[in-house]
């Protein structure tokens, strides 16, 4: 803890990716390998040194990254949801996905918010905490984990899905791959 107590000394620690969102690019990228989706962009809101975990998603296989950063020394509890869903809606109304995918949930506050709030601002659908994706002719199935079970929705694209763990298990990185994701595009 910092001496004045504002937060967590962060100093020389590796820090990792949210495994939610780690579990939304894979299903994007296997969407893509499906020949469903055409490109995977991967998107960070943080400061500079999260182009780590863009650098991660690249090797991964998505196509391109682009981290929106935050003022140096600004605290990780001042990007609230609906300051995340607001930031990310700009990006949608400049890039116009057909599909948004996030993680249900962050790790360090377990805020389960910004993947609705977005679908809220962008008037669009949305299908929560997803254990299976399937698109066609427009329309994502998207089976989800409830109370009561298992429930299957659709909702018509563009929409937003978030994801639960039970949706599939992310891909290992290579070395090769992490060399390649040098020479992607970042913006």
């Amino acid at each position: 803890v910092r001496p004045d107590g504002s937060g967590v000394v962060t100093d020389g620690v590796k820090l990792s990716a949210n495994p939610f969102d780690d579990i939304a690019l894979e299903e994007a990228l296997r969407l893509r390998e499906k020949g469903i989706a055409t490109e995977v962009v991967v998107v960070t809101i943080g400061p500079a040194d999260a182009q780590a975990h863009l650098r991660n998603g690249l090797a991964m296989g998505a196509n391109r990254a682009v981290h929106i950063v935050t003022p140096a020394g600004i605290k990780n509890d001042a990007m609230q949801p609906l300051t995340a869903a607001r930031t990310l809606l700009k990006l949608i109304e400049k890039e116009q996905p057909q599909l948004v995918i996030l993680g249900k949930q962050a790790i360090d506050d377990d805020c389960n918010q910004t993947g609705q709030m977005l679908a809220a601002l962008w008037k669009r659908p949305q299908a929560t905490f997803a254990s299976k994706v399937e698109i066609a002719n427009n329309v994502a199935r998207v089976t989800r984990e409830v109370d009561a079970g298992l429930e299957t929705i659709e909702v018509d694209l563009p929409a937003v899905i978030t994801t639960d763990l039970r949706l599939n298990e992310p891909r290992f990185i290579k070395l090769p791959d992490i060399m390649k994701a040098k020479s992607k595009p970042m913006e």
